[in-house]
């Protein structure tokens, strides 16, 4: 049976995303060099969608960053998620960070180790089996 992950990891898994994305971010400026606050918003906001929600609804069914954790994100039963399932979880987790991130400590509170956007999006965080 696999174990939940806990909230270290999913937060270091987060941190390395947000790397990754700031990189991608700073490639896409140096290439363009017309990036207004408007478009930079837009181009944002989308890029970290399609960033989680393709990952995350692949087979590898995490991000660069869980991947590094040895992290998962299936649905309630072990399968992976549908895309509209990721994007849901994408939006959910948006609105969990907006109280000073405090759905996400739902985390250390429920038995399945579920944050906010889990139990919306009805998904779970496992540590990968090798």
């Amino acid at each position: 049976m696999q174990s939940y992950s806990g909230i270290s990891r999913r937060l270091i898994a987060s941190i390395i995303d947000i790397f990754v994305i700031i990189f991608l971010f700073m490639f896409l400026e140096l290439i363009t060099e017309i990036m207004n606050k408007t478009l930079f918003c837009v181009l944002f906001f989308l890029s970290t969608w399609v960033y989680f929600v393709f990952q995350e609804s692949s087979t590898l069914k995490s991000t660069v960053g869980k991947q590094a954790m040895n992290i998962i994100v299936t649905d309630l039963n072990g399968n992976r998620i549908s895309f509209i399932q990721a994007t849901k979880r994408f939006i959910m987790k948006i609105l969990a960070a907006i109280p000073l991130f405090t759905g996400f400590l739902l985390i250390l509170f429920t038995s399945k180790k579920q944050a906010f956007h889990d139990i919306m999006a009805k998904t779970v965080v496992f540590v990968q089996e090798d």
